[in-house]
């Protein structure tokens, strides 16, 4: 397992043809995008049902397939409260955003800011779009480019490469119109390998699905909800319900990745169609995703788990690691001892024996999890990495127990969920510095055809800056939490702007100045609350923007 060569070489066909139909793919639908209104936004005629999958498709990023399952292994279902807001947000924007910025027939929501407010504030939130986005780029990049790394034993530099430069290519030939086409591809192929891996651990499970379930639930892995009101919690049901709300409202109806979605779109009504497809579509999406690592945490009750998902991580402790067999062997024990304790629970006759059994896996599961953080701070003091084992769960099962042709299935599907959610933000970075800033501060009478070539060097700017980002930031620890860390800094604030522009007594200074207040507030409560989770930071950030917006413009009004 410790090699690319240990991975079937019909699997990496799979990966090969589907990196090339990509390409070919970009470079196909390339008609019609040396103009502007083709390449940026495909002459606003895509069919909702495109607009839709392309909009889950950015969502369902590679840290959902890698990170999600493991997520869902090691802590089970509570993650899907975060989404608890999408459908809300998504019904919320069907009737405010959508409408002003399709009918405004803007290239970038912050087009419609200027309008609105005037140039300062559409710079500054441009700006800060700019800043947050072109970060979180790499960190999407990472998430599989480090796995990879770590499963076949590559440097980084040439995962990060393999994933970034095909991107880059289709997004800078094909525009918008070959990143929202491949998106539907690419969600073909990220179902079906979801599936497929359902399947097989339905049939590998030494035990029916019923009993499986029993199991996971004994270990507090299909436990959904959380209703404690803590501000400290981050996955919790009021967090998700509330937090989470502001957070899809903002991503959704302000972040040039979605907005240039269903700007693209044939109509209003076909916009907002797409927009509730995926409110519809995400929760349960997300579900499987979770349920999946529950599977695969049953999967290794009955069959023995590596005490180190990360191969890279296995062979440092077993080559350099002094103790480390010891705490193997250890582990190893309390293993067995938990996969009889899982069949004691399973053939449980009366609520005395069930009990006792549940007792007796808890106490192997836990010491079990003392065993294994022992060994990955072992490791950790040996490398000076981050040991985010839950990154390499999914990934490992994958290799190790699907069969021939799944594994290549499921790494394209990796690869495909990468570039969907890379060539989203490399495509709006690009519109947005294309259009926000070099048509409006440097090139005013800059043509279409200028502004496309523009927008095609922007592209391969961003591209490489994601690729130099992603690099770094493989030392980050939890991916999926840091993409969403660091948008939550930026995101109540800019949507708080957007909210502002839809109020007729909103004034442009007041914007502005309430959207530095906002910015200001969430760094405070970063500063001075660090617990408090980072998903209540889009309600300040929000808040705080149209309260200081609103108050200032009726202080600085303009008598009539």
């Amino acid at each position: 397992m410790g090699s690319m060569g240990s991975m079937h070489w019909l699997n990496w066909a799979i990966v090969g043809a589907w990196l090339a139909y990509n390409v070919w793919d970009g470079i196909r639908r390339s008609r019609r995008t040396d103009a502007l209104e083709g390449y940026i936004v495909a002459d606003r005629s895509l069919p909702w049902w495109v607009v839709g999958l392309s909009v889950m498709a950015t969502q369902m990023s590679a840290i959902t397939m890698i990170g999600g399952t493991g997520q869902g292994a090691t802590d089970g279902l509570r993650f899907i409260q975060f989404y608890l807001g999408l459908p809300i947000a998504m019904v919320i924007l069907g009737v405010t955003l959508v409408p002003y910025l399709h009918g405004a027939k803007v290239f970038t929501a912050y087009e419609f800011l200027e309008r609105r407010f005037g140039p300062g504030t559409r710079s500054l939130t441009a700006f800060l779009f700019l800043l947050s986005r072109g970060l979180a780029c790499g960190t999407i990049i990472a998430a599989p480019a480090v796995v990879f790394a770590a499963i076949f034993g590559w440097d980084v530099k040439w995962a990060v490469a393999m994933i970034g430069i095909p991107t880059v290519l289709y997004t800078v030939i094909g525009g918008v119109q070959a990143v929202a086409w491949l998106d539907v591809k690419q969600m073909v192929i990220i179902v079906a390998s979801l599936v497929a891996i359902v399947v097989t651990l339905l049939i590998k499970l030494p035990v029916s699905p019923g009993e499986a379930l029993h199991v996971a639930g004994a270990a507090g892995r299909l436990r959904a909800f959380d209703f404690s009101p803590n501000l400290a919690n981050t996955y919790t049901f009021w967090s998700g319900l509330i937090g989470g709300t502001f957070l899809m409202l903002s991503y959704f109806g302000t972040d040039q990745s979605q907005v240039q979605r269903y700007l693209a779109a044939r109509s209003v009504p076909e916009a907002r169609t797409s927009l509730l497809m995926s409110a519809y579509w995400k929760i349960p999406l997300q579900a499987l995703v979770l349920l999946i690592g529950v599977l695969i945490f049953t999967f290794y009750v009955f069959v023995r788990p590596p005490m180190l998902f990360n191969p890279a991580h296995e062979r440092v402790a077993r080559e350099r690691a002094a103790g480390y067999a010891v705490l193997h062997a250890e582990y190893m024990d309390r293993m067995a001892g938990r996969e009889q304790a899982a069949h004691r629970m399973v053939a449980a006759r009366s609520d005395s024996e069930l009990a006792e059994a549940v007792g007796q896996f808890k106490y192997f599961e836990v010491s079990g999890g003392v065993l294994r953080q022992q060994a990955l701070n072992l490791v950790g003091g040996l490398t000076g990495e981050s040991t985010r084992d839950v990154n390499y769960v999914m990934p490992r099962f994958v290799l190790d127990h699907l069969p021939i042709g799944l594994a290549g299935l499921f790494i394209a599907a990796v690869l495909a969920a990468a570039m969907s959610s890379i060539a989203a933000e490399l495509n709006a970075l690009a519109t947005t510095t294309a259009i926000d800033f070099y048509r409006r501060w440097i090139r005013r009478a800059a043509g279409d055809a200028e502004i496309v070539r523009a927008s095609k060097v922007a592209t391969g700017v961003w591209g490489l800056i994601a690729c130099v980002v992603a690099v770094y930031a493989v030392n980050l620890g939890s991916l999926i939490e840091v993409v969403n860390r660091f948008g939550s800094v930026f995101y109540g604030s800019i949507l708080g702007v957007f909210l502002l522009a839809m109020m007729p007594r909103a004034r442009g200074l007041g914007a502005f100045l309430g959207l530095l207040a906002g910015m200001g507030a969430v760094l405070t409560v970063i500063l001075a609350a660090p617990a408090v989770s980072f998903l209540w930071h889009n309600v300040v950030g929000a808040v705080t923007a149209v309260v200081v917006g609103l108050g200032l413009s009726a202080i600085v009004r303009k008598p009539a």
